[in-house]
């Protein structure tokens, strides 16, 4: 099963059942289809199975239809956001090496981009559901070091992924879905999937800019759930004060990840939504929403990231590939039928060195509690050896960013000919702050090989376009 394929028996079965709204334009599932075959039809007649098609991902009708149309095809689609720099995008199509790009670029750099509302289709050949173990999409990770990497989705790790999330959200045929977050990221991209896969409607806007547009179109179209990250919260919070919890009774769920939510944040949100499942996921592009915390069904335990998702392990693992127990910090490792096939242009047996048995190493420091609940520490490449003392940079963030007059801040080891290495801090400030009166701040509550040597004020942090900071870029 694809959900290329519960796409087609919605159009069969529930033909007149609306399955996409953008605008005053509105999409049946039968539409969609005949949308999506034409597509393919195009996609025939100017490349073969196998090839990629570099796609522009933007919130519209017909990215969606290009993109499930390159699949029916048999082509690998390559989401891309149509924002993306000169340098990302060549490295892109460097390694994808794509027969079509389709869409349009901001940043073009001279290739050769076909508008997808030219896309014309010549006539429908006959067309075959593609394999459920043939690659369907390379996704370009941003990655802690902003180098792109080409993560191979197969149609099973898609579909499985869908049926996890919406295993655990409790997403149904009826639902009524806004999607603000952008198709070019795996989160967006998956909740696209989330929804066909059910039957149910999604509702295209195109960004969370607008609080007139977020909020009418929840009211309009009787939304009951969307997708963001704690950056869009903030931003919601920010612009319209607590009227999201107007629709206390009407939002059913909503799915926050990709990026690190405060205790206050979560708290906030479940005071003005008391009724609403809201879900938080933890995952990453390579095994999407291994875990996931459910807020008010686990609020004892906000601080960590949930436990495992539905036909999901999680296990942790030291430097020697050993399992441990509860409460011993190691590598967090992923097995499921949704951890991806493989990175573009990478052997098999190479990609096989991210594994421990058969659990994907995901690169991340942590533990499983005793209840169950994995707690995330710091990325491993990011934890920082004081003296053979493992730091972890969220822990020091944390009590910098409950500082007056610091807004946010990134910490990293940086050498040092005694210890290896010593906590510097990156500081984004409101205004003038004694760095020595910090460190003595410190001092009464962390440990005095974790508080920052270093200091430096700076206007911005660097992160990816989900918020994800890029702590390994500071380290110059």
């Amino acid at each position: 099963m694809t959900i290329e394929r519960v796409i087609s028996d919605q159009a069969r079965l529930t033909p007149n059942k609306v399955a996409l709204i953008d605008g005053d334009a509105t999409v049946t599932y039968q539409q969609l289809w005949q949308e999506i075959e034409l597509s393919a039809a195009w996609f025939r007649a100017h490349a073969s199975p196998g090839d990629r098609v570099l796609l522009a991902a933007s919130n519209c009708l017909a990215f969606v239809y290009a993109y499930f149309g390159s699949h029916l095809a048999g082509m690998i689609c390559v989401p891309v956001d149509p924002e993306t720099n000169e340098n990302r995008l060549n490295r892109i199509i460097h390694i994808a090496r794509p027969a079509l790009i389709v869409g349009e670029f901001r940043h073009g750099a001279g290739h050769n981009a076909l508008p997808v509302k030219n896309c014309e289709p010549p006539g429908c050949d006959a067309l075959s559901h593609p394999d459920e173990n043939q690659v369907a999409d390379l996704m370009f990770t941003t990655g802690t070091t902003g180098l792109p990497k080409g993560v191979m989705l197969t149609y099973a790790n898609e579909m499985a992924a869908a049926n996890n999330i919406n295993s655990f959200i409790g997403n149904t045929g009826h639902d009524v879905e806004m999607l603000a977050l952008p198709v070019a990221h795996s989160f967006g991209l998956g909740r696209l999937r989330c929804v066909l896969a059910m039957g149910a409607t999604m509702v295209l806007i195109p960004s969370f800019a607008s609080m007139k547009k977020f909020f009418g179109t929840i009211e309009r179209h009787q939304v009951t759930g969307f997708a963001m990250v704690p950056a869009s919260w903030n931003y919601i919070g920010k612009m319209s004060g607590d009227r999201i919890g107007h629709f206390a009774k009407q939002l059913k769920y909503i799915e926050i990840g990709s990026a690190f939510m405060s205790l206050e944040q979560k708290m906030k949100l479940m005071e003005l939504l008391p009724n609403t499942r809201i879900c938080m996921h933890y995952g990453l592009t390579e095994a999407s929403r291994s875990a996931f915390i459910s807020f008010h069904d686990d609020k004892e335990h906000l601080t960590t990231v949930g436990r495992p998702s539905p036909n999901t392990a999680i296990a942790v693992f030291n430097d020697q590939g050993d399992s441990l127990g509860s409460n011993q910090d190691g590598e967090i490792c992923v097995k499921g039928n949704h951890v991806c096939a493989g990175y573009w242009g990478v052997p098999h047996d190479v990609f096989r060195h991210d594994f421990n048995n058969d659990y994907f190493r995901t690169g991340d420091w942590g533990h499983i509690d005793e209840d169950g609940y994995v707690c995330l520490v710091s990325r491993v490449k990011e934890i920082i050896n004081v003296g053979g003392k493992k730091v972890s940079p969220l822990e020091v963030e944390e009590h910098l960013n409950a500082i007056d007059g610091i807004m946010e801040a990134a910490c990293v080891g940086v050498r040092d000919e005694l210890l290896g290495e010593v906590v510097k801090a990156f500081c984004v400030c409101a205004r003038n702050v004694d760095f020595e009166h910090v460190r003595k701040q410190l001092s009464h509550e962390i440990e005095n090989y974790k508080i920052p040597v270093y200091f430096e004020s700076v206007h911005q942090l660097p992160k990816t376009p989900n918020g994800k900071l890029q702590r390994l870029l500071l380290k110059g």
